[in-house]
């Protein structure tokens, strides 16, 4: 229980120093770089959270008295290759299948042009956000909580941080003026998209269980290959599907403004733990 509080602490020194970042990164690159203008408070906001966790990291690792991977329940894999390349193929194939059965549905309709060079963010986030999210979500935080051994509540409360995080997003016009209050006038505002039903029973259900998977894979690898070639799968399929598409029929909760939003991702990310599960029994029958 002294990891979890420790733990607790970190995440909740992260928001704070993350709210006392976000004011002046806003002024400092608003004044110096002109890409930056039109670029609102709230990105700011969640950028200087993911700088405040990284600064916070190295205390937490020491209190914690990490050292190794083992010490997070982590070993090393030497098929990391062939465990991304699976993960990608499983969480990427059903997802292209699916929106292609959309398209045929005119839920979504192909755009008429599109700009490539707009496609180039969805894969550096495809490569980056997986990176960034399974190295926090399922190796530190479920690293620490099974050291607990409580093995299902762990992984619970991991998804659980994983969707909300993904919540934690105030309207952009939160903070017109940008003052040093800014940071907590987000913070304050953050959970303003639970207000809406409907919009949590699509998006919160399928991320919490889209972690849920994440993490089963991370625990049955004991490794984070797997799960960041599941992650990535799922980024770039439904980020570029969302470049060279644009929705026609708001279906909720079936399907939401993407592919990774609604009823039917969830029923998809349930196929692709199947087939993550057959994926494992397979290379296992293979190593003996």
């Amino acid at each position: 229980m002294k990891d979890a509080a420790r733990l607790l602490t970190y995440l909740l020194g992260t928001v704070l120093l993350g709210a006392l970042l976000a004011p002046p990164m806003y002024w400092f690159a608003r004044a110096n770089f002109s890409a930056f203008a039109n670029v609102d408070f709230e990105s700011f906001f969640h950028r200087a959270l993911l700088f405040a966790a990284i600064a916070l990291l190295w205390p937490l690792l020491r209190s914690l008295g990490v050292r190794s991977l083992r010490d997070l329940e982590l070993a090393r894999n030497e098929r990391w290759l062939r465990d991304v390349i699976a993960g990608f193929a499983l969480a990427a194939i059903p997802l292209l299948c699916a929106g292609a059965i959309a398209v045929g549905l005119r839920v979504y309709m192909l755009r008429h042009h599109v700009d490539l060079a707009r496609l180039l963010p969805v894969i550096g986030a495809a490569i980056a956000a997986p990176a960034i999210e399974e190295t926090f979500f399922r190796g530190l935080v479920l690293g620490v909580l099974l050291r607990t051994r409580q093995k299902y509540m762990s992984i619970f409360a991991t998804s659980a941080l994983f969707s909300i995080i993904h919540f934690l997003k105030a309207p952009d016009d939160t903070s017109p003026v940008v003052t040093w209050m800014s940071g907590f006038n987000s913070i304050a505002h953050a959970f303003a998209e639970f207000t809406e039903p409907m919009l949590v029973l699509a998006a919160f259900t399928t991320l919490f269980v889209l972690g849920w998977i994440l993490a089963d894979a991370r625990i049955e690898t004991r490794s984070l290959w797997l799960p960041m070639g599941l992650h990535s799968g799922w980024v770039l399929v439904a980020g570029i599907f969302n470049k060279l598409t644009r929705r026609q029929i708001l279906a909720l909760p079936w399907l939401g403004k993407n592919l990774l939003i609604g009823i039917v991702p969830l029923a998809l990310g349930l196929l692709t733990w199947g087939l993550v599960r057959l994926w494992l029994r397979y290379d296992q029958r293979r190593k003996t």
